[in-house]
């Protein structure tokens, strides 16, 4: 799981992430901030699932960093030093909070909660979008779940510009220039993204023929993309791709 941990002093963020690195193995600590803005431009770019909130940051609060957010995707764990300062609200929303010095049992506990409520909402989700794939024609089915590592993420099928194989791995690689490594061999994805104007063009290639800028007639042939990678083309698929195109 990805945690981002927010304290506006970093003797705590370190004792915090060293705990979890002993008691919490399965939590990745992706970025570590000291105030609202600097937080907010982490969870924007690491997109976590637990976020460990100082209650008390410089001159603004939690409260305010997730008031700037509207809607809040991941998990959070208060983290406090002072038993009344918005903990009356915590307590109110049911929410998990810790109290410094970090108890290393509530920890345990507070993380195994936001493991099962993430392990929760994923599976949903997932059904939800079943749900939503057996209500309408499959053409209109706009988004497509990614089974990751640490996560399912959600993907506009729009937004994908290719896939590579990685042995029983698959790369996706997104218009917005970042790559998710997920956890199936491409050979489920070629028949399920084809009807989408996804092609194979090799045994490890598949390319949404949108994101198409020529075909280039160098070694046999391959497909330059709108973001200057070239892509071969096996001489089984050539005719194919053609026809694609």
């Amino acid at each position: 799981m990805n945690a981002i941990i927010v304290d506006d002093e970093q003797a705590n963020q370190e004792n915090l992430h060293h705990l979890l690195q002993q008691y919490a193995a399965d939590v990745q600590v992706c970025a570590m901030a000291g105030n609202v803005e600097d937080a907010l431009n982490a969870i924007s770019r690491h997109r976590p699932q637990i976020v460990f909130l100082d209650i008390q940051l410089q001159n603004q609060s939690g409260f305010d960093l997730l008031k700037r957010l509207g809607q809040v995707n991941f998990e959070v764990i208060f983290v406090t030093a002072f038993n009344q300062y918005g903990i009356e609200a915590v307590k109110f929303a049911a929410l998990d909070y810790l109290l410094k010095p970090i108890d290393i049992t509530e920890l345990i506990l507070a993380v195994n909660k936001a493991r099962l409520a993430i392990q929760k909402r994923q599976s949903n989700e997932r059904l939800q979008y079943l749900a939503d794939y057996l209500k309408g024609e499959p053409t209109a089915i706009k988004r497509i779940a990614l089974p990751m590592f640490t996560e399912t993420r959600y993907v506009n099928m729009a937004d994908i510009v290719r896939l590579q194989a990685d042995n029983t791995y698959t790369n996706f690689y997104l218009a917005d220039g970042e790559t998710l490594l997920v956890s199936k061999t491409i050979k489920e994805y070629v028949d399920l993204l084809s009807r989408y104007h996804f092609i194979r063009t090799h045994q490890s290639h598949l390319v949404n023929i949108n994101y198409v800028k020529s075909w280039l007639k160098e070694d046999g042939g391959s497909l330059l993309l709108k973001n200057g990678t070239k892509i071969p083309i096996s001489k089984p698929n050539r005719e194919k791709v053609k026809d694609a195109l």
